[in-house]
């Protein structure tokens, strides 16, 4: 399991004896801040953290508590830019390297795998006896793998939906093809249909035609051999 390691830095250790007003301020405030880190009360924390660096940005050891205390509000974005800065700010080896080891954890915990292996790694440069940042680094190293395989799967999965996709495409193209080629031959032979028909009757009306001729003709030729036997008649 990933530690959860967040560790105040005491001002009596990064701070001369020597304050001025202003340091003394300061002092004050990450005392109070620490204070009420150790009793939980993690808003009231920050807000004395806060205030603590109103008084001078560029406090490492403030800029360092208050990532903590915005981590333990799930406010990891934040905190992660407090732990950047404090590790930028820091000269001393030990506490840039707890500084870092935050800023992993933060990016772990925000699944920003790539990022937290990378301060794991700058931590461990600067104390490599540190096995829970050799933990978490590995930890990290375990979740990437599997996060990328999953990216992959579902890389892959959008692949095969938009390759079905496109044989469905396929498909209902080809079945409107056949359809359509389907409908021309049912036109064609319906249109054939509809000209044998009337080739048919074409047919028949030419023969009733001659037969109506023929009957003609034959009255004809009927009443001229009548004609012609009338006029041959003789009264014996």
């Amino acid at each position: 399991m990933v530690s959860d390691r967040m560790k105040t830095l005491l001002y009596i250790i990064l701070f001369s004896c020597s304050y001025s007003v202003y340091g003394q301020n300061e002092k004050t405030l990450i005392k109070k801040g620490n204070s009420e880190y150790n009793k939980k009360n993690y808003s009231e924390a920050e807000l004395n953290y806060r205030k603590s660096l109103e008084k001078n940005p560029q406090s490492a050891t403030g800029s360092y508590n208050l990532g903590n205390a915005l981590y333990k509000q799930g406010k990891q974005e934040e905190a992660e830019q407090y732990f950047s800065g404090s590790a930028a700010m820091e000269k001393d080896k030990a506490a840039q390297a707890e500084a870092l080891f935050n800023l992993g954890n933060s990016k772990l915990k925000a699944e920003k795998y790539e990022e937290s292996i990378s301060a794991y790694k700058q931590a461990l440069k600067l104390n490599d006896k540190d096995e829970e940042a050799r933990y978490n680094l590995a930890y990290a190293l375990s979740k990437l793998k599997k996060q990328q395989q999953q990216q992959q799967q579902n890389k892959d999965k959008k692949q095969d939906q938009k390759k079905d996709q496109e044989q469905k495409k396929d498909q209902q193209q080809q079945e409107q093809k056949q359809d359509q080629q389907k409908q021309q031959q049912e036109q064609q032979q319906q249109q054939a249909q509809k000209k044998e028909k009337i080739s048919k009757e074409d047919a028949e009306r030419m023969l009733q035609a001659l037969k109506n001729d023929e009957k003609k003709l034959q009255k004809k030729l009927v009443k001229k051999y009548d004609a012609r036997m009338g006029g041959t008649d003789k009264d014996w």
